[in-house]
């Protein structure tokens, strides 16, 4: 049994096998967060619980960034193996993702806790978080393409977090925008994250494509794999929910371009299209489901990649209630809490295994180090 991460024999050991999968969490429980934020219409201490949160996942997301650039300080060489690594590699996506959360986060908290100077650093950050979404887009699928090994029966929906991120920042976009006046900076953040919407949904479609087809030939993944079918519902909630929040913001930052029917029709299209997306992660969110259930019985050990059916869910429980919202639906919206519900259950079961796991010292295992050392 391995030692509590306190009791290792030297600290460098937990650096040495650091990996960026750690991100997820911060991924899921700032979703969660701005989950929370939503169902303030029930109770205040929903809003004050996520301001909670997200003050929680600040500092998790500087304890995980410390960790991992030390890693690639003192151990370059073991580091940069990651882009070889078929599986690792990919999820180098969650850091720009997790930032992602951080930003909404602020300017739905934060605003309110400190102030406007808030609105302006995260605006930097936002375009620091597009600039290193769009750099794991490209990078990593093209180490797929040319230094990596991949067989389609070891295929999993992991294959989609690099290029998720990019739509996660143009949601991210909508959400800045709302806190800027309509100019043609503004115009220029909503055409830009349309752009990454383009760049990260049809890639995301191309990728479920071959995901059911590698399920329908091969079946279902191994049970330590059994919960990464809930990532598939990720791309297709955030895609959903980014069209309604630039959808949304289009009639007032068009304006200031005198296109104001523009704006009208990005609104109505951005119900339209975030319906018949929502249709589809449905399909998607019960084969989860199902995949889910058919493992329940075995005896599922605990990893990282728990966290994988906290974030997808919680993007597509806010689109549902993002749209419920514009719409004016009740049914929509309590559809949206019966979500809501399932997803603080399973961030709470999830949460209370990693902090036994970190304390165990179980989750510490980098697969591109056990790569570089075979290789050397």
């Amino acid at each position: 049994m391995k030692k509590p991460f306190y009791q290792l024999p030297q600290w460098h050991d937990l650096i040495r096998q650091f990996t960026p999968n750690w991100f997820t969490v911060c991924m899921g429980t700032g979703i969660v967060s701005m989950v929370l934020a939503e169902l303030q219409g029930l109770h205040a201490w929903f809003w004050q619980l996520g301001a909670g949160l997200w003050q929680l996942n600040l500092i998790l997301f500087a304890l995980f960034s410390t960790l991992y650039g030390l890693r690639w300080v003192l151990y370059p060489q073991e580091a940069k193996h990651i882009f070889q690594h078929p599986s690792m590699s990919l999820f180098l996506g969650t850091i720009p993702m997790a930032l992602a959360t951080l930003i909404n986060g602020s300017l739905k908290f934060g605003l309110v806790l400190y102030g406007t100077a808030v609105v302006g650093i995260t605006e930097w950050l936002w375009y620091f978080d597009v600039g290193l979404a769009l750099l794991v887009a490209f990078v990593v699928p093209f180490c797929m393409f040319s230094c990596q090994r991949h067989q389609l029966q070891n295929m999993t929906a992991v294959w989609l977090l690099p290029i998720v991120a990019c739509e996660v920042a143009a949601a991210s976009g909508a959400v800045l925008l709302a806190h800027l006046p309509a100019s043609p900076h503004a115009v220029n953040i909503l055409f830009g994250s349309y752009l990454l919407w383009g760049v990260s949904v049809f890639p995301a479609v191309l990728i479920l494509g071959i995901l059911f087809l590698r399920l329908a030939l091969h079946q279902l993944p191994s049970q330590e794999l059994a919960m990464t079918g809930w990532l598939a519902v990720g791309p297709i909630g955030t895609g959903a929910l980014a069209l309604l929040l630039l959808g949304q913001q289009a009639p007032h930052v068009l304006q200031a371009l005198h296109f104001s029917g523009l704006g009208e029709f990005l609104h109505q299209a951005g119900l339209v299209g975030s319906l018949l997306l929502l249709g589809f992660g449905m399909w998607w969110l019960g084969m989860a489901m199902l995949m889910t259930l058919k493992h329940v019985g075995a005896q599922l050990s605990f990893n990282l990649g728990w966290w994988g059916m906290t974030f997808p869910l919680g993007v597509f429980c806010l689109a549902t209630l993002q749209l419920a919202q514009q719409l004016q639906l009740n049914g929509l919206q309590n559809i949206g809490y019966g979500l809501a519900a399932l997803l603080l259950l399973l961030w709470g079961l999830v949460m209370s295994k990693t902090v036994a796991g970190f304390y165990a010292g179980r989750l510490f295992f980098s697969p591109c180090l056990n790569l570089y050392l075979q290789q050397k």
